[in-house]
């Protein structure tokens, strides 16, 4: 056991001392792993935060009832609570919603100033089923109703939020797949050009016994250190970016009267890009040297 550490802290000294003898070549290497690396988590970001805004959103699902001007209230209430897909329904006078218009958009004086209220008193409806068939087929039996002026219902907009986050989804996938293979890519390339510049040493140690897997060592530690470098550096720039930014999210969500803010990465997300880095270095070194030392024993 004893061993088996002093090997190890050996393969550790020297791939710190590769990374120390040429700083420049590898400032330059973990800069190109870690801006690949920010942008698929930049764009994860971006979707965790847009996928959070979305579930503070009223329920999209709800659907809204207006009625005429001359309906029965009690009798609308009846109708209503015999649909089959009603879960609950909520009833908003028109003197309640035109006073929350003018509270929300300073309109006090302007409100009082009014002949007639232009609201109609209304109904929210929030369906058993959220399923797109089951709210359509409610909207057409509310649209039947003799006491109703208006159906309205914003479960189409949902829809169209819920695909395009599941299509941002898909690109993340995809786009986090391609720049895996790039930076595994990277990874090899620097093991390979180490390996060239070691070849003599490599082949006096196979001379003496050393075996592939001692051989291989020290270059797994190389390509998981500069991995996990790179994934610090990625984590770096999101980071900045994000703090960079948040002014101006402040400031729109002022416009709008809403707290608008981005939330950088989790915890569990910033191991998961660590692990992830590390984890790729670790593939591209180990291809890189078993396809050297299987060159090195074919030619021998």
């Amino acid at each position: 056991m004893k061993t088996w550490f002093l090997h190890h802290r050996q393969a550790v000294t020297a791939t710190l001392r590769q990374m120390f003898s040429t700083p420049l070549a590898s400032l330059f290497t973990l800069f190109a792993i870690g801006i690949t690396l920010s942008l698929p988590t930049s764009m994860m970001v971006i979707l965790n935060n847009a996928t959070e805004i979305a579930a503070t959103l009223p329920n999209p699902n709800e659907i809204s009832v207006y009625m005429d001007e001359h309906s029965n209230g009690e009798k609308l209430k009846h109708q209503l609570s015999t649909l089959p897909n009603v879960a609950s329904t909520q009833f908003i006078p028109k003197q309640m919603a035109l006073a929350k218009i003018g509270q929300q958009l300073n309109l006090g004086q302007l409100i009082n100033d009014l002949p007639k209220n232009p609201l109609p008193d209304a109904w929210i409806i929030t369906p058993v089923s959220n399923d797109s068939v089951s709210i359509k087929r409610l909207v057409t039996q509310l649209q039947k109703l003799p006491d109703v002026d208006l159906v309205q219902a914003d479960h189409v907009w949902s829809q169209r939020l819920d695909a395009l986050l599941k299509l941002g989804r898909d690109m993340l996938l995809l786009l986090a797949g391609i720049l895996a293979i790039a930076l595994i890519a990277i990874t090899s390339n620097t093991i390979r050009l180490q390996i060239s510049t070691r070849h003599a040493e490599i082949e006096v140690s196979q001379l003496i016994g050393a075996t592939d897997r001692y051989i291989r060592r020290p270059f797994l530690y190389f390509g998981v250190m500069q991995g996990l470098l790179g994934g610090i550096i990625a984590w770096l720039i999101v980071f900045t970016c994000i703090q960079l930014l948040m002014p101006q999210f402040l400031a729109l969500g002022k416009l709008y009267d809403t707290n608008l803010s981005i939330h950088t990465l989790t915890l569990t997300d910033s191991l998961l890009l660590l692990t992830l880095s590390a984890a790729m270095g670790w593939i591209g070194a180990y291809f890189a040297v078993s396809r050297s030392l299987a060159n090195i024993k074919k030619f021998a």
